[in-house]
């Protein structure tokens, strides 16, 4: 197979590609600075409107902006439209971060505020900035992208710890169940606490209670936390910088003339 050659980069294009990325945070962050406390919800755009999980979807919507928040989702059908379909139709606030992709994606019509992005990065810092909650539903790598995001921000001590919801026992369970053979018991790569940084359920009431009764939590300490830090663009805390090492001096040899 013939080698791919190595990507030139023009230093003009890759000057002027950071305006438009400047511009994404811009608009997203204007937009995103107004809306209610919200609920970031991932799932596959592959799931049918029929769908058990698309209906428990729209209920969560639901109940969310009858409780007050709003709903934020990456815009597009299946899971993402369900959430945003029961927002929407409760009267609430129901957000749609949409993605550019090679193949068009088709967004759905339930967005009370809609941004597109061309970078995922960008988009993510949304998802994680201005939802005070993550709830995942079964999904496919994107939604374990957000979901080990979450994990890893909490577990780092970069964000205070927030719900992180896994909708869904049959497809969530046996992950958990992997994590705590091979990473924890087996590899020692996580601790044991960090198994219970997110919540596996079947119930929606039980998730939006649970939200609520954090976000009453989140909130009394609030000024606290304000003056605590000075969180930075992401929402995260900016923490210590890295502290260098030197290098170990290579071994002298023994070996002589």
């Amino acid at each position: 197979m013939a080698q791919r050659p190595p990507t030139q980069h023009d230093p003009a294009g890759e000057t002027w590609r950071i305006f438009r990325i400047m511009s994404e945070f811009v608009e997203g962050f204007e937009t995103m600075s107004r809306i209610p406390p919200a609920v970031s919800v991932f799932g596959s755009a592959r799931v049918a409107p029929g769908d058990s999980n698309y209906a428990k979807a729209e209920q969560l919507g639901r109940e969310l902006a009858s409780a007050g928040f709003a709903v934020i989702t990456g815009g597009g059908p299946g899971i993402m439209e369900g959430a945003n379909k029961g927002a929407f139709q409760a009267g609430g606030v129901s957000v749609g971060l949409n993605i550019y992709l090679p193949e068009e994606q088709l967004a759905n019509p339930y967005q009370t505020h809609a941004v597109d992005f061309r970078y995922f990065f960008c988009r993510k810092v949304m998802f994680v900035k201005y939802a005070m909650a993550f709830v995942c539903f079964p999904g496919g790598f994107g939604t374990l992208d957000e979901f080990f995001e979450s994990m890893t921000l909490i577990q780092t001590g970069k964000s205070d710890p927030f719900p992180v919801v896994l909708f869904g026992s049959e497809f969530w369970t046996p992950l958990i169940d992997w994590m705590r053979t091979h990473q924890f018991a087996r590899g020692g790569y996580i601790a044991e606490k960090d198994l219970s940084l997110c919540e596996i359920t079947d119930d929606v009431s039980w998730t939006v209670r649970k939200i609520a009764e954090s976000y009453q939590t989140y909130e009394a300490s609030a000024a606290a936390r304000a003056e605590a830090a000075d969180l930075t663009a992401e929402g995260t805390v900016p923490g210590l910088q890295p502290v260098r090492r030197e290098p170990p001096r290579p071994p002298r040899s023994n070996h002589t003339r």
